[in-house]
């Protein structure tokens, strides 16, 4: 499969996982399972979910390697993402200011924003060990993605 072949096909396999269960948690944990088994390129994908009291972003499901718990409100890539209300992909994590080094080995990043009636509920974040991993279409599917998570939300 090419890579648009194989994002049509996780997406089509998350939207029956978020019709079939209406469990956030066990949504997110399957969908970054199937995310992270179905692209070599990617080292991490996961979670970080809005703490409305701290305006944090805390850890949710992910697959990868023990990852930072908290994410303060505006630092590193993801709080980039939530600032902005936009994807952000970044080919170098050594040339981002502020990056959060959780996995020395991680060099690209790309974090899509979640949001859920008009707020944030979360990012998805997904890193790899290679440098300039992701680009637009791969921008473009986690997007699309992360629309029909944000509406299982409602």
């Amino acid at each position: 499969m090419n890579k648009d072949e194989k994002y049509e096909s996780v997406i089509s396999v998350a939207k029956q996982f978020l019709a079939d269960e209406e469990n956030v948690i066990a949504n997110l944990s399957n969908i970054a399972s199937l995310l992270k088994h179905s692209f070599d390129y990617y080292s991490w994908v996961g979670f970080y979910l809005a703490e409305d009291a701290t305006g944090q972003l805390v850890l949710g499901p992910f697959q990868g390697k023990v990852a930072c718990t908290r994410i303060g409100r505006g630092k590193g890539v993801c709080g980039a993402a939530v600032a902005g209300n936009k994807t952000v992909i970044v080919d170098d994590v050594n040339n981002f200011p502020g990056h959060i080094a959780c996995d020395s080995e991680s060099k690209s990043e790309i974090v899509v924003p979640i949001t859920a009636g008009g707020k944030i509920f979360g990012v998805l974040d997904v890193d790899s060990t290679e440098y300039a991993s992701f680009d637009e279409k791969d921008g473009y599917y986690l997007e699309k993605l992360v629309s029909e998570i944000s509406n299982s939300l409602k």
